[in-house]
């Protein structure tokens, strides 16, 4: 048997974790990982260590059961390997307090798995999270005339400051580039 590269190694562990999660087997997953840890970017969170990763993997497939990655394009680097998919799932049970709205999402995110030797020592992942929460029906696209009159009712006072700065750089005869007030 020949020695398969650091790279294709890197790539073998990283397309088992991705496929073991879709299995929903979960200890299988923590085995790619040196030491269990996620950033997720968009949100501010870390798990870190088996027992913090494995309340993560409890708390998302309750929500959403069918939760799934679509693989579409890999990338190496030095340390890692870093992979573009579509995360997709069904909103089916309670989550942080939300209750299941029944609709799916589908939503394109990147993840950096980084490496010591050929495990996994991060996998940090970044995404939208308003992508994912208009899908669901928990938001709503600032640029509609819904999202705008929902940002009204949420936001008044930061609105009412933007307006009337606009105002002010009116009467000052300077006209503030984009926005939509």
């Amino acid at each position: 048997m020949t020695d398969v590269s650091l790279r294709e190694r890197r790539e073998a562990v990283v397309r088992e974790h991705m496929e073991s999660e879709n299995r929903h087997a979960f200890g299988e997953t923590l085995k790619t990982f040196e030491h269990p840890r996620y950033e997720l970017i968009a949100t501010g969170e870390v798990h870190d260590g088996e027992e913090q990763v494995s309340r993560y993997y409890e708390q998302t497939r309750t929500a959403f059961p069918d939760q799934r990655n679509e693989v579409i394009a890999l990338h190496h680097a030095d340390d890692g390997v870093i992979v573009e998919f579509d995360l997709l799932g069904t909103h089916l049970g309670s989550f942080r307090g939300v209750p299941p709205t029944g609709r799916a999402f589908r939503c394109r995110m990147a993840a950096f798995f980084l490496f010591s030797g050929d495990r996994i020592v991060v996998e940090r992942v970044y995404f939208d999270t308003n992508t994912i929460l208009r899908q669901l029906g928990l938001a709503h696209d600032p640029l509609t005339l819904v999202g705008r009159l929902a940002t009204a009712v949420t936001h008044p006072v930061t609105l009412t400051s933007a307006f009337v700065r606009r105002l002010r750089h009116r009467e000052a005869g300077a006209e503030p580039s984009g926005g939509w007030c």
